[in-house]
């Protein structure tokens, strides 16, 4: 689970961001300004930080920039100045992405995932090769799914979805996080896009079905254990 950091002097704003990282399964840590942003950026780790521009004490700029003395931690800066001088600054400091007030919050969690995606280190071929689930072998690279040995054909979108979930293992994902980063968050389907395939997904994996958990008023997740306890 990946860990952010809210840097804002509004505690409304905080809040909102708060309440849809955590829907989308992130854990959040805040600050209310610069200074308290580079203590807690001192003592503790975190996958990205969000911060504001305009606060009290020490103003988004400056934390940045003391942040970026030691560390390449990805950073997305917020401010209701849209001048085009603040955003240039704001990458010449090495910001990653930089959003206007008043935004979208869930714009906002799609540049928070698409910063993410892009700050991991590449994954080996080993490692996204074969994983293994007692019968079920899932071979990303080769986009192929067999069970019991056998293997099992997939629409295009089922193989990324069972890979999205499979890498996203144990983790809570709501289906506007799997619409967003499984179809593209610019995709205009709806919740049943999702269940529909989690239906076709579970009739093709037979006895590994129940690995693909429903968490009602949530989504689903992929829980390897859930077939265990059967």
């Amino acid at each position: 689970m990946a860990k952010l950091l809210v840097v804002d002097d509004e505690e409304n704003i905080r809040e909102v961001v708060r309440e849809y990282a955590e829907f989308d399964g992130y854990e959040v840590d805040e600050a209310s300004d610069g200074m308290e942003a580079i203590s807690k950026f001192k003592e503790n780790d975190y996958d990205l930080i969000i911060m504001d521009i305009m606060m009290p004490k020490y103003d988004g700029f400056s934390a940045c920039k003391e942040i970026r003395k030691t560390s390449n931690l990805p950073i997305i800066m917020m401010s209701a100045r849209s001048e085009e001088y603040d955003k240039l600054f704001g990458f010449e400091l090495g910001i990653d992405d930089y959003v206007t007030k008043p935004f979208s919050p869930k714009e906002l969690m799609a540049r928070v995932h698409a910063v993410l995606a892009r700050s991991k280190p590449a994954r080996t071929e080993e490692e996204e090769s074969l994983i293994r689930f007692d019968g079920l072998e899932i071979d990303m690279l080769g986009r192929s799914v067999s069970v019991e040995g056998k293997r099992i054909e997939l629409t295009p979108k089922e193989y990324d979805l069972l890979f999205y979930l499979v890498k996203n293992k144990n983790i809570a994902l709501s289906r506007d996080k799997l619409l967003r980063d499984v179809w593209g968050y610019d995709f205009f389907g709806d919740d049943r896009t999702i269940d529909t395939h989690i239906k076709n997904l579970r009739n093709n994996l037979g006895d590994y079905r129940d690995m693909i958990v429903t968490l009602r008023g949530v989504g689903y997740k992929f829980d390897a254990a859930a077939r265990e306890q059967e």
